[in-house]
C-alpha cells in the first residue's frame, strides 16, 4: 500500500504530550497514512512511548537520531516518506478533529 498522507513528527522531550498526539493521528478516518517520527535525542520517555505506539500500530515508523534540531529531523522524515502527501506535525500539537487528514487529502487532491 502506498501512504496517502505521510506524517512526519520531530521530537524532543515531548512525554507530557506525545500521546495525545500520537492518539489524534493513529485515529483518524483517513487509514493509509505513515507516520515517521525522529526522536531527536530525547532524555525523557518520548523514546519509550513511541516505542509503544509503534507496537500496537505498524503504520509508526521510528528514525533515531543525536541532538541536531527539528529541521534536521524533519528532512530525515521527508527522506523517508512514501507517502503521496507529507505533512509535518510538532509533537506537542494534536489534530482537532477525526477526519482533519481525511478532509486535508481530498483538498489536496
Amino acid at each position: 500500500m502506498i501512504p496517502k498522507i505521510s506524517i512526519i513528527i520531530p521530537v524532543y522531550n515531548a512525554e507530557n504530550y506525545l500521546r495525545e498526539c500520537l492518539d489524534s493521528i493513529i485515529n483518524q478516518t483517513l487509514k493509509e497514512i505513515e507516520v515517521i517520527c525522529i526522536d531527536d535525542g530525547s532524555s525523557d520517555s518520548s523514546v519509550t512511548i513511541l516505542y509503544d505506539y509503534q507496537h500496537r500500530d505498524d503504520r509508526i515508523t521510528i528514525i533515531n537520531q543525536l541532538n541536531s534540531g527539528s529541521g534536521i529531523a524533519r528532512n530525515k522524515g521527508i527522506e523517508r516518506a512514501k507517502g503521496e502527501f507529507i505533512t509535518f506535525i510538532d509533537s506537542n500539537d494534536y489534530y482537532p478533529t477525526k477526519n482533519t487528514l481525511e478532509k486535508m487529502y481530498n483538498k489536496a487532491k
